[in-house]
């Protein structure tokens, strides 16, 4: 399995009250067509930060560490993924070894804009969202970031009082850690 570092993004998660409003800003702001997925996030526990087996519909997987802040503003996201031909057979090993916590599943629509992923999320039982992903250079400040963040916030008309401290997860009423996110 090749496991890569990724660089450190910076994002924001938000209730996404005027879906269709919001899907056509991101249209007229993205500089690629729109790509729609269909995911299943697989939460794992783990000693430090959050450990998530993503599975595609098209059976292809991504094993992803990562930890993030809480906190309801642009906020760093430092993580690693291992890509994964067969997410079933990762998922077995995973929950022979660690408990399972729960799943969040989500349909998205990803635009790029700029060095920005928008994805509008459809998330089962939860509702719709928007989150923001800015991908940072390696020599780019996260400060450059969170500028970013803040000006493509105001491009979508995303405001404050929309924005979430923690993850879907934490908002699943099983979700073991509600008032944490990582």
């Amino acid at each position: 399995m090749n496991c890569l570092l990724m660089p450190t993004n910076v994002e924001i998660k938000a209730r996404n009250p005027d879906p269709e409003g919001l899907r056509t800003l991101a249209i007229s702001l993205s500089c690629t067509p729109e790509e729609r997925l269909v995911q299943e996030d697989v939460f794992f526990a783990c000693a430090t930060g959050r450990l998530k087996l993503r599975i595609f519909d098209s059976g292809a997987g991504e094993l992803i560490l990562y930890e993030r802040p809480a906190g309801p503003s642009p906020r760093p996201c430092r993580y690693t993924i291992a890509p994964t031909p067969d997410p079933g057979a990762l998922r077995q090993i995973l929950s022979a070894t660690l408990p399972e916590l729960g799943c969040v599943r989500k349909e998205r629509i990803l635009y790029r804009v700029g060095q920005t992923r928008v994805h509008l999320d459809s998330v089962e039982g939860l509702g719709e969202f928007v989150e923001l992903e800015v991908v940072l250079r390696e020599d780019q400040p996260e400060e450059e970031g969170v500028r970013i963040a803040h000006r493509l916030m105001d491009r979508l008309g995303i405001r404050s009082e929309h924005l979430l401290a923690g993850s879907y997860f934490d908002m699943l009423p099983t979700s073991p850690d509600q008032d944490r996110d990582r």
